[in-house]
């Protein structure tokens, strides 16, 4: 992938996971990058592309830092917690998969598939550490993120997930 390729994917990221799937448009991500609109849609031809091209490296960018967490001796739910605690200390915004779901039934059918797979791996990551509990606790991770973020305080992040051990 060419770098401007990967500075599209970065602004697109950014920009969902401060303003929705709705919040953006190739233009805003053109202006940022320093291109033509018309150059964002040589990479991506339409919104749906990026979006999903977005929540699909997103999903693998978190699957590679969960793993190296894990690999260093840091539990799988303590590694999830984290990797949301340290997003939301680092830039104050969403999970990327999170805000997309907010969404949901209004998101084109291949950015809702990635938003799901994301999600889905979330779940079967977090049972096989803690069986049954998926659910729960990706549920629990997402809804402090959602609420830290709207306090505006990261905090609120590590009060409301405490229970699930150290960050």
């Amino acid at each position: 992938m060419t770098h401007r390729h990967d500075k599209i994917l970065d602004v697109a990221e950014r920009l969902i996971r401060a303003r929705g799937y709705s919040g953006f448009s190739f233009r805003d991500i053109a202006d940022e990058v320093g291109i033509k609109s018309a150059s964002v849609h040589y990479h991506f031809p339409t919104k749906p592309d990026l979006a999903a091209a977005v929540a699909k490296r997103y999903r693998e960018r978190c699957a590679q830092v969960l793993e190296a967490a894990e690999q260093q001796g840091t539990g799988r739910v303590n590694a999830w917690r984290a990797l949301f605690h340290e997003a939301l200390k680092q830039d104050g915004l969403m999970c990327l998969c999170g805000i997309l779901a907010v969404d949901g039934a209004s998101l084109p059918a291949e950015v809702a598939r990635e938003a799901r797979a994301f999600l889905q791996f979330g779940i079967a990551s977090l049972d096989e550490a803690r069986p049954g509990e998926g659910l729960r606790i990706l549920s629990q991770l997402e809804g402090a993120m959602l609420i830290a973020r709207s306090a505006g305080d990261p905090g609120v992040f590590a009060q409301a997930t405490d229970d699930l051990g150290a960050i």
